[in-house]
């Protein structure tokens, strides 16, 4: 049995999340030992007070959903953020840019949020369904290039979540240089479990994932052992035989 629980962002990002809903959330995440929760930066502070006496740690977004503010602003939200108690920031990069090919400015805009942030984990959203293939090479470079400590699929506000596809093309990318988020669209343990084999390190999902038990291990064991025995009933060893023939 693998347990996932520390690769999960149990994540809450609707524009009508209440108080009561992070509230909520954040229990979960507690009872479920999750790495992180992953909400939007009016909550953090909220957060930061029920989650005190725990290990989770608190991830917000920066530039989020479009990516398209000024570097300054991007700045301002992430440093806030962090002030208010945030652990990690995910920040949306630059699309419009990017899709110009000012990658100049997209590589500044990068850096510019992680020099702010100092040590603090920096993941940049690259919004896959937005990219092709050669864009999503060129933006895990400059992601690269920048010192992100992760890249991340997707927002979960575009067209479609993470792909296996993506991921392995990140990942061939970049390596070890950095690591791999991927979110949306994984709701389930073994959809996760396909996305952490494919080389992601971290996943951002709105559903309460729980690692499996080890029933499906133990059925598997006595399938093979039926098995086993099926065989040797077929084609006893000459060990067998020889007993055998000796009893008559």
């Amino acid at each position: 049995m693998m347990d996932i629980s520390n690769y999960i962002d149990f994540t809450l990002l609707k524009a009508h999340t209440s108080e009561r809903d992070i509230i909520d959330l954040c229990h979960v995440a507690k009872t479920q030992n999750y790495y992180s929760v992953c909400i939007s930066s009016c909550f953090v502070a909220l957060a930061k007070q029920l989650l005190e006496d725990s290990n989770v740690k608190i991830c917000t977004v920066v530039g989020f959903p479009l990516g398209n503010m000024s570097t300054e602003a991007k700045v301002f939200e992430a440093q806030k953020a962090i002030e208010d108690g945030a652990d990690e920031i995910d920040m949306v990069i630059n699309l419009g840019y990017l899709k110009s090919r000012n990658h100049v400015f997209v590589l500044k805009d990068i850096i510019d949020v992680k020099l702010a942030i100092g040590s603090t984990p920096l993941k940049v959203i690259l919004e896959i369904s937005e990219l092709n293939k050669n864009e999503i090479i060129k933006a895990s470079e400059i992601c690269v290039d920048a010192n992100a400590d992760f890249i991340k699929t997707s927002t979960g506000f575009s067209k479609s979540g993470a792909t296996l596809t993506a991921v392995k093309i990140i990942k061939k990318t970049i390596r070890n240089k950095a690591k791999i988020k991927a979110s949306g669209g994984i709701h389930d343990f073994e959809t996760a479990l396909k996305y952490i084999d494919a080389g992601a390190e971290r996943i951002g999902t709105s559903k309460a994932i729980k690692s499996k038990s080890n029933n499906r291990q133990i059925r598997n064991t006595k399938i093979y052992t039926d098995y086993i025995e099926t065989v040797l009933h077929k084609n006893p060893t000459p060990t067998m035989q020889s007993n055998s023939n000796a009893k008559h």
